[in-house]
């Protein structure tokens, strides 16, 4: 298993990747649909980062890092093929976000996530995430998003 950086011949994996999770738990909304048409154009040409984990040539993971006006990250889309869940994946991903961010010299990472999906939850506490009080704005959140957490970083 390997987590590289996005390339283009990625952009169909990524999609697949996230649509599948989404779809599971949620409803793909139209900034779901914009991000994942074009990740090129969304995230990376705003200063963001794709990871992707192969194994051997299939991804079965994923994490974009978006460029936020402060300089810190969100992470967003991440996900780990279902049968790859509980492996350890998704901390190696995280991981890699945070030694991405560190060296950007970022302040914070931040994302945005659900009530429902308790083992990422556990691991966003585990690796030092820290809930922020919010509520959620119809006009910028996700439908989906009811909790939102950040971790400072050195």
């Amino acid at each position: 298993m390997e987590i590289v950086d996005y390339r283009p011949e990625h952009a169909g994996a990524f999609r697949a990747l996230n649509e599948a999770w989404i779809a599971k738990y949620f409803t793909l909304e139209p900034k779901d649909r914009e991000v994942l048409a074009d990740p090129q154009g969304t995230i990376i040409d705003k200063g963001g980062r794709i990871f992707m984990a192969l194994e051997g040539d299939e991804a079965v993971g994923c994490v974009a890092l978006l460029k936020l006006a402060d300089g810190g990250f969100e992470i967003a889309k991440m996900t780990v093929r279902e049968g790859l869940r509980g492996s350890g994946l998704g901390r190696a991903l995280l991981e890699k976000c945070f030694e991405a961010a560190v060296e950007a010299g970022a302040p914070r990472l931040y994302l945005e996530t659900n009530s429902v999906l308790g083992p990422a939850l556990s691991l966003y506490r585990s690796m030092g995430f820290k809930q922020l009080n919010r509520v959620r704005d119809p006009a910028r959140d996700y439908a989906r998003v009811d909790i939102w957490m950040e971790r400072a970083l050195p």
